[in-house]
Parts: C-alpha cells; sequence; structure tokens
C-alpha cells in the first residue's frame, strides 16, 4: 500500500510539473506573438520555437554556415541582366539596383525560421538605401508556403511589418522551373564560383554594389546577425 501511495504522489507531481510547463509555454507563445494576428496555432508554435531552431542548430553546425567568396569574382553573367515579377504587379529589372548591395533570400509562411521576416526587415532599415532585400516566396521545402501571393503580402506585412520587396511565388531549388534569378545564384557558370542551392526556407545570397556574388548564407545564420553584417562591411 505504501509503494502505491508513493507511486500516486509521484504521478500527481508529474502532472502538475507538466500542467506548469504547458502554462507557462502557452503564455510565452502568447506573448511572442502579441502583435501577430492573421496567423495560425502552428505558426504561433513555429515563432515562438525559433529562438531554441537557431540555437540547436548553431550547436550541432546543421544549416548554420556561412560561404563566402575568397575574392572579388566577375560574374559570366551579369547580374544587371536579370529581373523579377513582384507580386505588386510590377516588374523590377536589376540594372536599376547598380550601385547598391543585394540580399536575396527564399521564404515560406509556416516554417520554423519564419521569424526572420522581422529580422530581414530590421536589417533593411538599419542599411536604408545600401541595402535592398527580395524575398522569393516558395513552396519547395515540405510545402511550407501554401498561400496565395495576395495571401503571403497580407500575412508579412500584418505580422512582420514587411516593407521590401516580394517575388510572386516561384521555385528556387535547382530544375527545369527554377527561378532565373535562383539559377543565377546557385550556377557557378554564371555567378562565377557558386554551386549551393537554396538548403533549406530563408537561405540568403548576398550580391555586392558591382554585382559580384559575395556569400551563401545558410537558413539559421540570423538577417542581423554578425556573419552578414561583416560580409556588407567588408564590401563597403
Amino acid at each position: 500500500m505504501l509503494y502505491i501511495y508513493h507511486e500516486r504522489r509521484a504521478m500527481r507531481k508529474t502532472i502538475i510539473i507538466l500542467t506548469l510547463i504547458l502554462l507557462s509555454f502557452s503564455a510565452y507563445v502568447i506573448i511572442i506573438n502579441r502583435n501577430s494576428t492573421e496567423t495560425s496555432m502552428r505558426q504561433k508554435i513555429l515563432k515562438a520555437f525559433y529562438p531554441l531552431l537557431t540555437g540547436i542548430t548553431k550547436l550541432t553546425g546543421t544549416n548554420s554556415k556561412a560561404h563566402l567568396s575568397e575574392t572579388r569574382v566577375q560574374p559570366p553573367v551579369s547580374f544587371y541582366t536579370l529581373s523579377v515579377s513582384l507580386n505588386s504587379g510590377q516588374e523590377l529589372h536589376f540594372d536599376s539596383l547598380r550601385g547598391k548591395k543585394v540580399l536575396l533570400v527564399n521564404t515560406a509562411s509556416d516554417c520554423g525560421y519564419t521569424a526572420q521576416y522581422d529580422e530581414l526587415q530590421k536589417l533593411q532599415e538599419m542599411y536604408k538605401d545600401k541595402l535592398v532585400i527580395i524575398g522569393f516566396p516558395a513552396n519547395d521545402f515540405k510545402e511550407q508556403e501554401k498561400g496565395t501571393d495576395a495571401e503571403i503580402a497580407e500575412f508579412c506585412r500584418v505580422n512582420y511589418g514587411v516593407k521590401f520587396p516580394l517575388a510572386v511565388k516561384s521555385s528556387v531549388k535547382k530544375g527545369t522551373d527554377q527561378h532565373a534569378v535562383f539559377n543565377w545564384l546557385s550556377n557557378s557558370k554564371k555567378n562565377g564560383w557558386n554551386e549551393k542551392e537554396p538548403v533549406w526556407n530563408f537561405s540568403k545570397y548576398l550580391v555586392s554594389d558591382r554585382g559580384e556574388l559575395i556569400g551563401f548564407f545558410e537558413p539559421s545564420v540570423s538577417p542581423t546577425g554578425k556573419e552578414i553584417r561583416l560580409a556588407l562591411s567588408l564590401h563597403e
């Protein structure tokens, strides 16, 4: 009888502890998402898990590397011959980006890295007219971007205050339907050195103000982290 009593007591303690953890996590999710209005419960939980995700991936070395060009490489195909259709209905010709650095990111609304939209907007505000950020929504990884262009634009505006341009949804992985911009970014015969395609949502490519590919940053590299800020400062 004494054994059963202690076992039940231990079980009650476990239930109480688990309940407190669940309540604490629920409160944390609510606080983190206090400014998020147009998000699903999954999106709210993913946003709350983002700091833990980046911490774990950095510890394990997963999706957290920065790949930089060792020297300035003149691309065989000019970056400025490219263009992109924006979800605003406009066409952005890259020839208009001469003299500015450009950060190109494949994005998704239903990903553990989606909170980086906020960091990308902060980076854009930090560098203002010196840097142009372009988001490329894609449904390539576990179908984490199922929304329409209009839904994606509204989601980014309402929940993250995104003001940088977003492309029409496309494919960024290597293949016959890969977007021409990402074909340039992941083809050394065009950009001069890099063959790496996006490894997941929120892979980032930085292009210099002279149209040279500077680096490829894996998803766990924060947009406002030291790796990207150092790359930007070295190419002033």
